[in-house]
Formats: C-alpha cells, sequence, structure tokens
C-alpha cells in the first residue's frame, strides 16, 4: 500500500535556521535510518523537504478556471508542513512502526494514499 507520510514541526523554519551542524547531522541520521529501514520492507517512492511556506501560493475554489490565487499558505498554522514521503509498504501498522525512525522533534501524519 502506499502511504503518504506528512512532516510537520511547529516553528520549523526558525529553528532549523537556528540549528548547530550537530543538530543537523543528528536530524538527517534519523532520516537516512527511516530511509533505510522503509528500503528493506517496501520503497520510497518519493521524498521531499519543502520550501518556506512564504514562498507558497494558493489556489482559492472557484469555477471555470476562476480561481484566486493568494501569496503565502492557505491558513496561519503553529506547526508548518516541512516536508513529506511517499511509502510503498506492506500496511499501516509497518509504516507507523518505521515512522518512530523519524526525528523526534517532528509530528508525523500517515495517510494512506487513496488511487483513483
Amino acid at each position: 500500500m502506499k502511504v503518504v507520510v506528512l512532516l510537520t514541526q511547529p516553528d520549523h523554519y526558525e529553528i532549523w535556521g537556528a540549528a548547530d551542524d550537530a543538530h543537523r547531522e543528528r536530524f538527517y541520521a534519523r532520516l537516512e535510518a527511516f530511509d533505510s529501514a522503509v528500503a528493506e520492507r517496501g520503497a520510497v517512492v518519493a521524498g521531499e523537504g519543502l520550501g518556506h511556506p512564504a514562498a507558497a501560493r494558493t489556489l482559492g475554489p472557484g469555477a471555470g478556471g476562476d480561481r484566486a490565487v493568494t501569496d503565502g499558505p492557505f491558513a496561519e498554522a503553529a506547526e508548518q508542513l516541512g516536508g513529506f514521503y511517499v511509502v510503498e509498504l506492506p500496511d499501516l501498522d509497518t509504516a507507523v512502526e518505521l515512522a518512530r525512525l523519524l526525528p523526534d522533534e517532528l509530528t508525523v501524519e500517515l495517510r494512506p494514499a487513496v488511487a483513483g
């Protein structure tokens, strides 16, 4: 099954900007541990860190191509989406097990992908 792994953290971009080399190395080591564990049990289909929310463009609902475009994210939130994975694993329980390898400071949301 495909699972989308959403990685969030309060004030992620401010914390990351102030992080020292040791913190960044620990963080990346945890991401690499997750990558390796997923590769042993399934596959990483995709995964990326995301740019700062200020660089986002949001299209509101509309009809016939008439959609308002605004700069930045749709909603202000304490937690910011900093990255994602799409993984292929046997089941959601396996995804939960392997997500425990990700950095502890992140909130990790796992959602089954819906084929459409």
